[in-house]
């Protein structure tokens, strides 16, 4: 993806000018297009350029695991990411990102750690591609994606427990329902997101998968996988409901988002070897009137 190493590479023309550095934010949240985007016109105005920061924060840092640009500087630049993350507050910053995330930290008061989690899941792409046990997939998804939904919470003044419960078990639904999406797209970066331990349970191996088998013991794995992703939706359904009027319609039609990718893998018969089902405009159509209603 074009820019993303310009992205990292921004300096600070005035380590003062913070409505600049929120401007570098809501641009780069402008150039990205999301399956679930977090920096929505349905929240709040004066929520968004908060919403805006996490967001480059997390692109950014993705990018730099993910995108070719960045080959053979992953791991550095990552932590170059974590050490600025680390200096917010006590050294000036020397990003855009990091003189808006240093205001809305304060404004907000909100802790440094879950950016750190999102970090260390980053760094974990680049180092780790294989997992053992859904435990160690499920510590993952802790890192990688339950600290977006907490810290959208927190930039709207919400920090009750029970919130955070219902909000890690979509947040973690959410990117298994990406693993199982993109089965596909991830094994040509060679990464492996489905447990070996399925694989044993299943009698299908990574080296059936390298060469593409799909046969009834795969459709069974993805169906297991599904299934339980399946039920963590669940176990989080009740969050939009607990939340007020933007953000529970963002949240639910966000449920209702990841809930359709499950749909769609289970109407391909469970082979996303050969095609990645994907959410098109026709849709969302339904999945908005359905979130209008709370359907």
């Amino acid at each position: 993806m074009a820019g993303t190493l310009g992205d990292y590479q921004a300096r600070l023309d005035d380590p003062d000018n913070a409505a600049g550095a929120y401007r570098f934010c809501a641009d780069l949240a402008g150039r990205h297009y999301e399956n679930f985007p977090v920096a929505s016109r349905l929240l709040a105005r004066r929520l968004r350029r908060h919403v805006a920061v996490l967001y480059a924060f997390a692109r950014i840092a993705d990018d730099i695991s993910d995108e070719p640009e960045h080959e053979g500087a992953r791991r550095e630049r990552l932590l170059d990411w974590r050490a600025q993350l680390a200096e917010v507050g006590r050294l000036p910053p020397r990003h855009p990102v990091f003189l808006a995330l240093g205001r809305t930290l304060q404004e907000l008061d909100i802790p440094k750690q879950p950016f750190d989690d999102l970090l260390s899941a980053f760094l974990q792409d680049v180092e780790k591609r294989r997992y053992a046990t859904f435990a160690e997939l499920l510590d993952y998804c802790r890192r990688s994606a339950d600290p977006v939904g907490r810290i959208v919470l927190m930039i709207h003044g919400r920090r009750d427990a029970e919130l955070f419960r219902l909000s890690d078990a979509v947040c973690t639904a959410l990117q298994l329902a990406n693993f199982w999406q993109d089965v596909s797209v991830d094994l040509r970066k060679d990464r492996i997101y489905i447990p070996e331990e399925d694989f044993a349970a299943h009698g299908y191996s990574e080296a059936d998968l390298r060469m593409g088998v799909c046969n009834e013991r795969f459709k069974n794995l993805m169906k297991f996988q599904v299934s339980r992703t399946r039920a963590l939706f669940e176990e989080g359904r009740a969050l939009p409901a607990r939340l007020r009027w933007p953000l529970s319609l963002e949240i639910r039609l966000t449920w209702l988002g990841g809930v359709r990718i499950l749909k769609l893998i289970r109407r391909l018969d469970f082979d996303t070897l050969r095609t990645r089902p994907a959410l098109t405009k026709l849709d969302w159509i339904p999945l908005i009137a359905r979130a209008l209603v709370g359907g």
